[in-house]
């Protein structure tokens, strides 16, 4: 990727981000005016007279926050569960998450290091890329124990992971093993953290 595409495509994501940031608050203001914050039961109702375009949307939404860091993933993991309940909120969830990643994993061979780069910090960059000091083997094994972890910052793992000689296999069969426990964690505790902190306080 040459400078001149490296620096539009940057750009381009940067565009992205500010829009799909201020689209967050406008439809979170419209949204809270609905009372759908204070009520979920309203919030429920918009997606379900939705049936079959709301969960796509969503879907969309949460394979598209794994690429271009819109919105936090933990807010959408969240809302997922919030709406569609945690059967469906939780699969919805893992689908979008898995498939994102795996575009993510993609461009990343693609494109190479000016593309991670772009989207991960200098420094971050550098500190986990060092892992390979030590050999694929034990970089595999870290970034495996970090996917299972709820707190780990995924996107930028998954990017840095495609610069080294990981295969699509073994990416493939962590993201399907080691995905759904920091899934179920991060969305619960967000929904029902509040709530289990008030009972003891």
């Amino acid at each position: 990727m040459t400078e001149n595409v490296l620096r539009y495509t940057k750009r381009v994501f940067n565009i992205i981000t500010v829009l799909g940031f201020i689209a967050t608050i406008v439809g979170g203001v419209y949204l809270w005016r609905l009372g759908a914050f204070q009520d979920q039961a309203i919030l429920q109702q918009l997606i379900v007279a939705h049936r079959f375009l709301g969960p796509l949307i969503f879907l969309c939404m949460q394979v598209l926050q794994v690429i271009v860091p819109i919105i936090p993933g933990g807010i959408t993991m969240a809302a997922g569960v919030m709406i569609f309940g945690p059967v469906w909120g939780f699969v919805y969830n893992y689908v979008g998450i898995m498939v994102g990643s795996f575009l993510l994993f993609h461009f990343g061979k693609k494109y190479g290091a000016s593309l991670a780069k772009t989207f991960v910090k200098e420094k971050t960059y550098t500190k986990y890329m060092g892992w390979l000091d030590k050999g694929q083997k034990r970089f595999n094994i870290i970034f495996a124990l970090l996917i299972l972890s709820p707190i780990a910052p995924d996107d930028a793992l998954v990017l840095i992971a495609s610069q080294t000689k990981m295969t699509w296999r073994f990416f493939t069969w962590t993201m399907i093993l080691c995905k759904p426990l920091p899934i179920l964690l991060y969305s619960y505790l967000l929904i029902f953290g509040g709530g289990f902190l008030r009972h003891f306080l």
